[in-house]
């Protein structure tokens, strides 16, 4: 099973007008950037943006004391998300854009986008209940992998920020340098059973409901199952 599998399965779900959006949210660590870069490439046109894009600043979030909840509901702007969904039906719309490299928004990133004739949106807080109507979306994909898996899969990219770290001070990893691999290992552990897990069974994971189609993964990031979850994909 492949993207391509995936895309044909929204086909239904498409609108008689551009742009088609379809959103992809999970777990974090579960792999929606690629996933998302790889249903971008069954589409002639499609742009990509994520909702990461949409997070308040460090900034923000250190003076609601919320910095350490990175991720959870209450740390993005819902209204600013909702009006860059709703605006880009008719007209140009500004995406801004999130570093990981850095852990805060990057200003230079941000881009202004025409109505394309596919944009997916990846990233979490898809279709909660602060974000607005489920209108903002034709179709919303929820991706899955088994807990083991997805806490795997972050740790070995919390190490691959910090490697790279090594050679760029002004990396948020950079700060970790000092540690060596076995007690970075035990941080990335930490972070993801703290947080990331947290959110995922506190908020993440009820977008799969009002998700239209699931998408099962398993070790190695490999599709196993794409799951209709409405009547017209069945």
């Amino acid at each position: 099973m492949t993207a391509a599998d995936v895309a044909a399965a929204l086909a239904p779900l498409a609108p008689p007008g551009a742009p088609f959006i379809i959103g992809v949210t999970g777990s974090v660590a579960v792999g929606k950037s690629t996933f998302a870069q790889q249903l971008q490439g069954q589409f002639e046109g499609a742009e990509l943006v994520c909702t990461d894009g949409f997070l308040h600043s460090n900034a923000k979030l250190e003076e609601l004391g919320r910095l350490a909840a990175k991720g959870a509901p209450d740390t993005y702007d819902h209204l600013a998300l909702a009006s860059a969904l709703s605006a880009i039906r008719s007209g140009p719309a500004t995406f801004p854009a999130y570093s990981h490299i850095t852990y805060d928004i990057d200003p230079q990133l941000a881009r202004t986008l025409a109505p394309p004739p596919v944009l997916i949106i990846e990233g979490l807080t898809l279709r909660d209940p602060a974000t607005g109507p489920a209108a903002l979306l034709d179709a919303l994909i929820y991706i899955e992998a088994d807990e083991t898996d997805l806490e795997l899969w972050y740790v070995a990219r919390f190490l691959e920020l910090w490697e790279a770290a090594e050679t760029d001070p002004t990396s948020f990893y950079a700060r970790f340098r000092h540690m060596d691999r076995d007690q970075t290992t035990a941080l990335a552990q930490m972070v993801w059973r703290q947080v990331n897990l947290k959110n995922l069974h506190d908020h993440i994971v009820h977008a799969r409901p009002r998700a239209d189609l699931i998408v099962r993964k398993g070790p190695g990031h490999a599709i196993t199952a794409i799951t209709p979850n409405r009547p017209e994909l069945t």
